[in-house]
């Protein structure tokens, strides 16, 4: 099945007002189990931070919901969101002015392509890498982006798993995935390759994070995908299902996973 259809239908439903984006946020904070793992990380990331002048760039920002809570800790933070879809961009662009978040801009880049030496204090890619066959290069342009001492933090998928892809004769879930998951070592030697010298990186998605991507994203992806008629059923699916996600989201983003689908990665300049 395509995700992004699917995707872009969520959004067209939800970006009808402001308040309705809003809205949509907040429901992927708490629904996606990445955004628990990734707030985590960037609260600590922040701590001592917020009164301070910084620049981040948010590679592959999607439907802008990190540049959102990003630009929402710190008015002093300047945040540069892109992305390769132009709509996407436009229409982000839109709703950030509507709200008066004036710390944030998106635009339209190829980050294959895209540097901007020593520009950034924070650089982030949630669920991105997975979607780039030319995953060096990036690396290399970013840790080029990047001020010394400079984070990376990375969000994707691993091979334990990722993408719901379990065998070498299974498919991804997701076909517009261009590679399953990561090896947990093959991620850091190519982010070393790309001039990255510290390097930590960790499991998530263990075995409550699984059970929770399952209940609150596959199945009912899968309907979706069926017929559009599931959207009506949503909220009823979810009034049953959203409390025992939320407990389970919350056991894995506080737990250490010894193999998960899903990798956490942070890397320094």
């Amino acid at each position: 099945m395509y995700y992004d259809p699917i995707k872009k239908s969520l959004g067209e439903v939800f970006n009808r007002t402001p308040w309705l984006r809003r809205l949509f946020y907040h429901l992927l904070d708490l629904l996606l189990l990445r955004t628990w793992h990734v707030h985590r990380e960037l609260r600590q990331w922040s701590k001592g931070r917020t009164d301070s002048p910084l620049n981040i760039l948010d590679a592959g920002s999607g439907y802008g919901q990190y540049t959102y809570w990003l630009s929402g800790l710190s008015r002093k933070w300047q945040i540069l969101a892109v992305d390769v879809k132009d709509e996407q961009v436009a229409d982000s662009n839109r709703f950030f002015r509507q709200i008066g978040r004036t710390n944030a801009q998106f635009a339209v880049q190829d980050l294959v392509l895209y540097q901007q030496p020593n520009s950034f204090d924070l650089a982030l890619s949630v669920d991105v890498m997975e979607h780039i066959l030319e995953d060096v290069e990036v690396f290399r342009n970013i840790h080029t982006s990047l001020k010394d001492g400079g984070m990376l933090l990375i969000s994707t998928p691993s091979d334990q798993g990722g993408s719901d892809v379990h065998s070498d004769d299974e498919t991804s879930f997701i076909e517009e995935h261009v590679r399953d998951g990561y090896n947990i070592h093959e991620i850091q030697q190519k982010l070393r390759t790309a001039g990255f010298e510290r390097i930590e990186a960790r499991y998530s998605y263990g075995e409550p994070g699984q059970i929770s991507w399952r209940l609150s994203m596959k199945y009912p992806i899968l309907m979706l995908g069926k017929s559009k008629l599931f959207f009506l059923l949503l909220p009823f699916y979810y009034l049953v299902t959203f409390p025992f996600c939320l407990i389970l989201n919350w056991f894995d983003a506080n737990t250490t996973h010894e193999s998960g689908t899903g990798l956490i990665v942070k890397a320094w300049k």
